[in-house]
């Protein structure tokens, strides 16, 4: 049995979505999800499916419609810019001085600079690795 909790997280499309349940059910599958019910192989088990997986695969649609209108809208303003704000290089250079000189552990330059784990990883791999290539040059 597979436990989905809603058909449109099974399938991004109705033609996919069908094929998939098809499948699943003449493999032996159960299909249930949580918000309908057992889906059986029945005709009309089958027509439900394939309207609640157009249903589905419309909202979708109109969602990223609606998505990519509001970013051309945004993209007409004055100071627009895409994507995440920047973050200040010198409080991402601090954080990485304070891994690299092993002053502090990564969860307390986190705590310290506010900055994610990830985003001061990043760095701290790309410096390291600069300084093993220099001390392989050497």
């Amino acid at each position: 049995m597979i436990i989905v909790t809603k058909l449109d997280r099974l399938a991004r499309t109705t033609a996919e979505g069908s094929k998939l349940i098809s499948d699943l059910l003449n493999r032996g599958v159960s299909v249930y999800i949580l918000n309908m019910g057992l889906i059986d192989n029945t005709p009309t088990g089958k027509l439900i499916t394939h309207i609640l997986l157009a249903f589905a695969e419309y909202e979708r649609n109109l969602i990223l419609e609606r998505t990519q209108a509001g970013k051309e809208i945004a993209r007409s303003k004055d100071g627009f810019r895409d994507g995440r704000p920047p973050i200040d290089q010198k409080r991402k250079d601090f954080a990485v001085d304070l891994i690299l000189s092993r002053r502090k552990s990564y969860n307390e330059v986190v705590e310290l600079t506010g900055l994610s784990k990830l985003t001061i990883l990043r760095p701290v791999r790309h410096d390291k690795a600069k300084l093993i290539l220099a001390e392989v040059k050497q």
